[in-house]
């Protein structure tokens, strides 16, 4: 496993030099876990390991309304809501990613064609994102495929603005990348968008169990909750991780 090193930069993004898909996320919260690396390594696609923080790793459950375009101008005619649960990956060249759990989108077209196309674990629920004054809350209900009925909703209050990340919150939100598993090998994906402009939130209310239905387990409030208005994010030719 690879070990938290405080002198790594995790802000600087990688660059994409072909990119083959561009999305706009905007109203993005990120709820975070402490989990022990063992309990979640077989959740992980060949050739990854857990990237780890001081022995452990995290479970994110990170919510925000896609525009799967990447034009701000069309968020307000054809954007819709996901939330995905997320694990951190680093794979055998030392590159560090992501892995998807689960990923709930309120977009039927959407969903069967990242599913069909790109083997990602996307699944139909109905969602929603609403705003009242400096409160975000996030609803789902799952529909299909797996685990119907399971719900998650949370309400986060956005605070003061972050000027410089620690470290651990850079290790949390800037990952260039994504680890999944394609067409029976272990893929890399590069992603490349500006640093995130993050806010400390609070929770006001968390009912989820989004989580729990990916065969983790968490206790309590999250320990760490982010908020950011959103970034333009583009994606690269992918390769393999071995």
């Amino acid at each position: 496993m690879l070990r938290f090193n405080q002198r790594m930069t995790f802000g600087s993004p990688r660059r994409v030099d072909r990119s083959v898909l561009t999305q706009w996320w905007t109203d993005v919260t990120f709820l975070h876990w402490r989990v022990c690396p063992v309990a979640v390594e077989h959740l992980l696609p060949a050739g990854t390991s857990p990237d780890v923080v001081g022995g452990d790793t995290f479970v994110g459950l990170v919510a925000f309304r896609l525009c799967p375009l990447g034009w701000p101008a069309l968020t307000g005619r054809w954007s819709f809501p996901e939330t995905n649960v997320r694990l951190y990956t680093v794979d055998r060249r030392g590159r560090r990613g992501v892995v998807f759990l689960s990923m709930d989108a309120s977009s039927l077209p959407f969903v069967l064609g990242a599913r069909a196309l790109a083997g990602l674990p996307y699944m139909l629920s109905d969602m929603a994102v609403r705003r009242d004054g400096d409160e975000v809350t996030y609803t789902c209900r799952r529909r299909w495929p797996h685990r119907p009925d399971v719900t998650s909703t949370f309400t986060v209050r956005a605070g003061e603005r972050i000027v410089r990340p620690s470290p651990l919150e850079e290790f949390l939100t800037a990952r260039w990348g994504l680890h999944t598993s394609l067409l029976g090998r272990t893929t890399y994906l590069p992603s490349h968008h500006a640093p995130w402009d993050l806010s400390r939130a609070t929770i006001v209310r968390c009912d989820d169990d989004l989580v729990a239905s990916a065969a983790i387990q968490v206790f309590g409030e999250p320990m760490s909750v982010l908020y950011s208005p959103g970034v333009q994010a583009r994606f690269g030719v992918p390769s393999c991780a071995a």
